[in-house]
């Protein structure tokens, strides 16, 4: 006969699990709630587990979110990737990656995820340094393809159409979605003039 272990003292210790719905659920509440509001006490009660038990994992509130953005940092990176090894065109690449990851409906809950930390990150500096360590990485990475002026205005392009977003009450800012993302990527291709 099976018994379902439903206290915390009688489960079997999965670390990686416990620290994936951690992460899974500070980012949910830090979508649903803003960052600011999110409380280690919250995660903890939405994961099922101890306060002291977050702390085993996290041993604070910004070391949580440093780990939930590097969370989604990795996510794109693997969206990016796959992108990428659908192009066979070279120059541009990362930059036509960059572009439809940014108009690709990645899921609802990504977005708001994303969303939450962005905001967060005018204001928290270890955050801000992680996206610029990786933007940078990822530029020095195809500088051969991606350098120069026009693929910067295009992927800073990109950024303020998914800032425009974030701002708009319904999620989407005015215009046609699909002709500015179709204009971009023609940008972004070596003949463009």
């Amino acid at each position: 006969m099976f018994r379902v272990m439903t206290n915390a003292y009688e489960r079997k210790k999965q670390p990686e699990l416990v620290r994936r719905n951690l992460l899974d659920c500070a980012a949910r509440l830090a979508a649903e709630q803003g960052v600011a509001a999110l409380s280690v006490q919250a995660v903890a009660d939405a994961a099922g587990v101890t306060k002291g038990g977050l702390f085993h994992h996290f041993p604070s509130k910004q070391a949580l979110l440093e780990a939930v953005m590097a969370d989604l940092l990795a996510a794109l990176d693997c969206e990016i990737d796959d992108l990428l090894s659908q192009d066979c065109e070279a120059f541009g690449r990362f930059t036509r990656a960059y572009v439809n990851a940014v108009f690709s409906d990645r899921g609802r809950d990504s977005g708001k995820q994303w969303a939450a930390i962005s905001v967060s990150m005018v204001g928290e500096p270890s955050l801000r340094r992680m996206w610029n360590s990786w933007i940078e990485g990822r530029l020095a990475r195809h500088k051969e393809t991606d350098s120069g002026v026009v693929l910067e205005l295009v992927r800073l392009a990109a950024d303020g159409i998914w800032f425009a977003d974030l701002l708009a009450d319904d999620g989407r800012a005015g215009g046609d979605r699909a002709a500015l993302r179709a204009r971009m990527i023609a940008q972004t291709k070596k003949d463009a003039g």
